[in-house]
């Protein structure tokens, strides 16, 4: 417990011995005394260290608190002494902070802490704003604060709902994203019936377009029609038609609605005997005509054109097809020949007698194929012999000479030789023999130059009955 001064001269000084030769200087704090004025080495006892009362000066230290944290202490002289020499107190901060700075401390001779620290509160970062969408948050970017994420209507949330600031000053979980998930809104027409045109088996329908809305940006990309156009012709039946919309996320949606058309019909005519119908359109809808034809040979007795009415009854009545009436009393060969105008072709046969071997065979050939010529309508007008003996007959119809005298001349005939001529419908001369035509020469003639439209089709229609 002595301190020691040691001198130049290698002297020793005790306090038993004071050296008054030596002027001294004492190092306050230090417990040494320090020679100034000579070199003499001597020992002398320190003062005492200065006793610290407690009681007097209860802190050595000052009193350590941290805000929004809290300081444990240990003092080697007991509890009480929570700030003396020597003491050590670990620091904590309170939760939702972080210490910055020691995590312990000692208080020093020198009457201060051996360091700094204080509580920091823990902050994450500020979330980006998200596109088309939204977040609230409890507490900020606090410790422990939970922000909720929302998307904009139309929108749909992909990733993490909500996200929650963590004690390492990061936040849980991801970035979430409002992506379009939801398809267009898009809605159709009504569906509609319409009735068929008069005369025709269609309907013309219009309609507007569909309704369209994008619940998200509002913005459609396209949209798609499958099926006619409106305005146009829909024949009978049901129809669907169906429109796609696509948004620009290429969610898509669809919608439908059905056209019908009806075709009002009258009941199926059935032909007269001996005879056909010829109609229009379908035969037996709204608006059509049909037309009532007589074989040849045939006349027509009642009316002649049905129409087809919207109550889906038939005007007029059924008309019949009597046999060809030939009138022979007439005063001239027009009167005769107008008979037969657009109902009959004539082949007109001249002979010089009746023995006439042309004529006979002639008239034999044409009664084998009577029932070609009758198919053909073609009516047999025999001119035979010299006056006043000369016959003109049509059937069993005979004729007077001055029609006979007419024909001859109109046609062209000699009573010389035999000669024939065919005459069309419209009485007019097609074709001429010098000699008898056998059947299957005149009808390739008649069904290659003289059919009329009307007549291949009946004829296409029904075939050949006399095979």
């Amino acid at each position: 417990g002595l301190g020691l001064l040691v001198g130049s001269h290698g002297r020793f000084c005790s306090h038993e011995l004071p050296c008054s030769q030596l002027v001294s200087s004492f190092l306050p704090g230090s417990g040494y005394y320090l020679e100034s004025h000579t070199n003499e080495v001597y020992a002398e006892e320190p003062p005492p260290e200065p006793v610290l009362d407690y009681h007097r000066v209860p802190q050595w230290c000052a009193t350590l608190s941290i805000h929004r944290g809290e300081a444990t202490c240990y003092s080697p002289r007991g509890s009480s002494y929570r700030s003396s020499l020597g003491t050590r107190c670990e620091l904590s901060c309170a939760r939702g902070y972080r210490l910055v700075g020691p995590a312990a401390v000692r208080c020093l001779p020198s009457r201060r802490w051996s360091g700094m620290a204080y509580c920091r509160q823990i902050r994450c970062h500020v979330l980006p704003a998200v596109l088309r969408g939204s977040y609230a948050c409890s507490a900020g970017v606090q410790m422990d604060s939970r922000c909720d994420y929302t998307c904009l209507p139309g929108y749909q949330l992909e990733g993490d709902r909500s996200r929650i600031c963590m004690e390492d000053g990061r936040w849980s979980g991801g970035e979430p994203v409002c992506v379009d998930l939801e398809p267009p809104k898009i809605r159709c027409p009504d569906s509609r019936e319409r009735i068929a045109e008069p005369g025709k088996l269609t309907a013309t329908v219009y309609w507007d377009p569909p309704r369209v809305r994008d619940s998200a940006d509002g913005v459609i990309k396209r949209v798609m029609l499958r099926g006619p156009e409106p305005g146009s012709e829909f024949p009978e039946g049901e129809h669907v038609i169906r429109y796609t919309a696509h948004d620009q996320a290429y969610n898509r949606a669809s919608c439908k609605f059905s056209v019908r058309v009806h075709v009002r019909r009258c009941p199926v005519l059935k032909p007269p005997q001996n005879g056909y119908i010829s109609c229009t359109s379908d035969g037996n809808n709204y608006g059509a005509t049909c037309e009532y034809l007589c074989d040849g040979g045939f006349e027509l007795q009642g009316t002649s054109l049905r129409v087809c009415q919207s109550s889906q009854h038939w005007t007029g009545s059924q008309p019949l097809c009597a046999p060809m009436q030939i009138n022979t009393d007439v005063h001239s060969a027009a009167s005769l020949l107008d008979q037969f105008h657009e109902k009959r072709r004539l082949l007109v046969i001249s002979a010089p007698d009746p023995s006439n071997r042309y004529y006979k065979m002639q008239i034999s050939m044409l009664q084998q194929a009577a029932c070609g010529l009758d198919l053909r309508h073609v009516t047999t007008v025999e001119l035979v012999g010299q006056p006043p003996h000369e016959v003109g007959r049509i059937r069993e119809h005979r004729l007077s000479l001055g029609i006979i005298e007419e024909l001859r001349r109109f046609l062209h005939l000699t009573r010389s030789h035999f000669n024939a001529v065919l005459l069309d419908k419209a009485g007019t001369d097609r074709e001429r023999y010098i000699s008898p035509v056998s059947p299957e020469e005149l009808f390739v003639f008649i069904d290659t130059y003289l059919l009329s439209e009307r007549e291949a089709a009946r004829r296409a229609q029904s075939g050949d009955p006399c095979q």
